[in-house]
């Protein structure tokens, strides 16, 4: 039941970074220990992007952004058939008046329904801002104002740092972290104060989704989960001022919009955000998510249509067909089990992210009926989540307990022989586990007895398809199941190739 509320006002951290496929480069202001978790004594001064290579900078920027324009507009004015954006021709056509351009690019990269190259066509190019209802943004630093945020009447007064160099400018922010008619933007921190941007929403807290905020944010409100909330005031020491901590499933009115924060499936405190905007237009931006069959019976997804839907497409290719989480946890706890069998003096250790992978030794715990050995920056995030099941079974020595989590990035033969090293006089032997989707084999599929282990000497290693993100069959079923007018991928949308291969896809999805 949904209750109403009114409010005022390089360590690997997810599978997007494990191989880099994300949009922008994981350039984190935020510095992270050798554990893959933020350094709690950051500077106090926010982050103010300088540019030591102007005219270069420049001209990638220009280059990214013009390309962001034009994907922005086809996707908005397009939804799922791009054959509307093709122009009437007329013999009076002109393009002085820099209304329409002309597309070009390679013609292989897309052709419309009449078998057409893009070198062939036009499209209108609409201007983003125009058709959001926004001013352009401009590109020196904004002057020293105030801000007022919600209904509460909460000020805060944001501080802008000018840089000394004047051909430094602001990144700007990508279209697909804004949501359309409203000053609202999603994980979009790493850019700074936006114009016209004066309420900022975190899905969850990942560095690639949080980059960006420190000590000295100042910019606005930061709108986000309780646990997400307590991560932020607990790592990165932000304001808690500027922390406006939303519960799920609860209906909260901010400037006007109504939003609903859902369960994600992907780590504690990540959310689903969905925006009702005054005009009645529904909104979706999943984040990080990893599609179920519960989120099919979420009442607000069933009962309000999604117009423009912002997809998590960090697997969006068919090769994709992760087995079900519950099978994976069931396969890490029966080969714990045979192993242990074998060599009882097995130090068994899996690799997890900062937040993210508590299931899977969670599900070893339970089965082995052991505690769970972290180091004092893990456990002190693990208390954070507020979950006694869990902060029940924590320990603080390693010798305590058989199972040890680990950052994922130590998951190395030679770091393990090392760390096995500690504990020579209790185990003979490491059984380690690397729960990520990309461990996942077309060739193996579902049939995860036939997954085989690295193994070096007497450091065994399993790759096991254990994924927080959604597979291409998962992101089919969630898309039929809303059935939006428009979809917006979020990751790997860097080139014209991923973009068109991913949006035959939505097309394909959403025929009859």
């Amino acid at each position: 039941m949904i209750s109403v509320a009114i409010t005022g006002g390089e360590v690997v951290e997810d599978e997007q970074q494990e191989f880099e496929t994300t949009i922008e480069p994981s350039d984190s202001d935020i510095l992270l220990d050798d554990n893959g978790f933020p350094s709690f004594q950051l500077d106090p001064e926010p982050h103010v992007y300088q540019n030591n290579n102007a005219s270069s900078s420049i001209r990638n920027q220009q280059e990214s952004e013009s390309e962001s324009d034009s994907f922005a507009s086809d996707f908005y004015r397009s939804g799922t058939d791009w054959s509307c954006l093709l122009l009437q021709h007329h013999d009076d056509d002109d393009d002085d008046d820099g209304d329409v351009d002309t597309i070009t690019g390679d013609s292989n990269q897309i052709n419309g329904h009449d078998g057409k190259t893009q070198s062939e066509r036009k499209m209108k190019q609409a201007n983003l801002f125009q058709m959001w209802g926004l001013k352009k943004p401009h590109l020196s630093p904004p002057p020293l104002k105030k801000m007022k945020v919600g209904n509460e009447g909460t000020h805060f007064t944001k501080k802008t740092n000018v840089s000394a160099n004047p051909n430094s400018r602001p990144r700007l922010c990508p279209f697909y972290k804004k949501i359309p008619g409203t000053p609202f933007t999603v994980d979009a921190f790493r850019y700074g104060h936006i114009e016209g941007c004066s309420a900022y929403f975190l899905t969850h807290f990942h560095s690639d989704h949080y980059g960006g905020l420190s000590k000295g944010w100042s910019h606005g409100p930061i709108y986000c989960t309780p646990i997400t909330a307590r991560l932020l005031a607990m790592c990165l020491s932000v304001n808690p001022l500027f922390i406006c901590p939303l519960e799920l499933n609860t209906v909260h009115v901010i400037k006007g919009v109504r939003v609903v924060l859902l369960e994600a499936n992907h780590c504690p405190g990540a959310a689903l955000i969905h925006f009702r905007l005054p005009n009645g237009q529904c909104y979706l931006h999943t984040g990080d998510f990893r599609a179920c069959k519960l989120m099919q019976t979420y009442p607000l997804l069933l009962n309000e249509r999604v117009n423009v839907l912002f997809l998590d497409t960090t697997y969006c290719n068919p090769k994709y067909k992760f087995p079900s989480k519950e099978d994976v946890l069931s396969y890490v706890v029966r080969t714990t089990q045979n192993c242990l069998k074998r060599q009882p003096k097995t130090l068994v250790v899996v690799g997890a992210y900062s937040i993210g992978k508590e299931s899977v030794y969670l599900a070893i715990s339970k089965a082995l009926g052991v505690k769970i050995y972290a180091n004092a920056s893990r456990r002190r995030v693990l208390h954070s989540f507020g979950w006694p099941e869990l902060s029940g079974i924590l320990c603080s020595h390693g010798k305590d307990t058989l199972l040890h989590v680990l950052p994922i990035s130590s998951l190395r033969f030679e770091t393990l022989k090392d760390y096995l090293k500690t504990y020579k006089d209790q185990y003979a032997a490491v059984l380690a586990f690397r729960p990520t989707g990309w461990t996942y084999s077309e060739t193996i599929g579902n049939q995860l007895d036939l997954i085989k282990p690295s193994s070096k000497g007497n450091v065994t290693i399993f790759g096991v398809p254990y994924s927080e993100h959604s597979s291409f069959t998962e992101l089919r079923e969630f898309v039929q199941l809303l059935r939006p007018d428009k979809i917006i991928p979020t990751v790997n949308v860097g080139n014209a190739t991923n973009r068109d291969k991913m949006h035959s896809c939505f097309r394909e999805w959403l025929k009859g």
